[in-house]
């Protein structure tokens, strides 16, 4: 009864999950079409005008804390470093909410080296990226082959995302974490609401890849264009 009570909560923000990334999608092609209808407008152009509404953001970013948690404390490492990621981005925001409606405001508020210096906002928006690639990354292996152990889904995806930027300690941290985890079908039996068979959980896991990826590139290219692509985890 626990576990069919987990499930439907995990799927409903499964689609809470796809809403919230409709929307900034959305949100993103009308800033694309606004920055280029006087025409002439290059990548460079568009990224410099390129917007994160911080509370959509930070919604689909706590989202995805609720999904871990239904998983279990395997993820409890990621866990906690996307709710104090998110934590210091609301606390900015609530310092001057209609100046720092925002994720990019606040970056140009501490760009240069004062970004990379101590816990920042900044470093916080590349971490949460960085978490959304990872689990981007993870649908998509879970997607191309669905019988792989999940030991191997999660470290193969967490080697492309997040193992090139951290440290050692971090690093031991996840090993510690594969051993863990749950198996594939544990875990897609979770991920599956009451009314959805197989079928069903690939299209709506499919949904939400196409919606993740425009909304990390953006991320991404706006890391890079404030000098944040490269930041490691001291």
């Amino acid at each position: 009864m626990k576990r069919r009570r987990e499930a439907e909560m995990v799927a409903s923000e499964m689609r809470s999950a796809i809403e919230q990334l409709s929307q900034m999608e959305a949100h993103r092609r009308t800033t694309l079409d606004t920055s280029g209808s006087a025409g002439g407008v290059d990548c460079d152009q568009l990224t410099a005008t390129a917007q994160v509404p911080i509370k959509p953001f930070l919604s689909l970013c706590n989202l995805l804390i609720q999904v871990l948690d239904k998983i279990g404390p395997t993820m409890a490492v990621l866990r906690l470093d996307i709710h104090q990621n998110i934590q210091r981005l609301e606390k900015f925001h609530d310092s001057d909410p209609s100046t720092y409606r925002d994720v990019v405001e606040i970056l140009k508020k501490e760009v240069g080296d004062k970004a990379k210096q101590g816990p920042t906002c900044s470093k916080s928006f590349v971490w949460l990226t960085r978490s959304l690639d990872f689990t981007l990354a993870l649908l998509e292996f879970i997607m191309k082959d669905s019988g792989r152990p999940m030991q191997q889904a999660v470290e193969e995806s967490y080697n492309r995302t997040l193992k090139p930027w951290h440290g050692w300690i971090s690093s031991a941290a996840y090993k510690v974490a594969l051993k863990l985890l749950p198996d594939m079908q544990t875990f897609t039996s979770v991920l599956k609401a009451n009314d959805q068979d197989c079928d069903m959980l690939k299209e709506e896991m499919q949904t939400m890849i196409s919606l993740l990826i425009p909304v990390i590139q953006q991320n991404q290219d706006i890391m890079r264009t404030y000098g944040l692509d490269t930041l490691k985890a001291t």
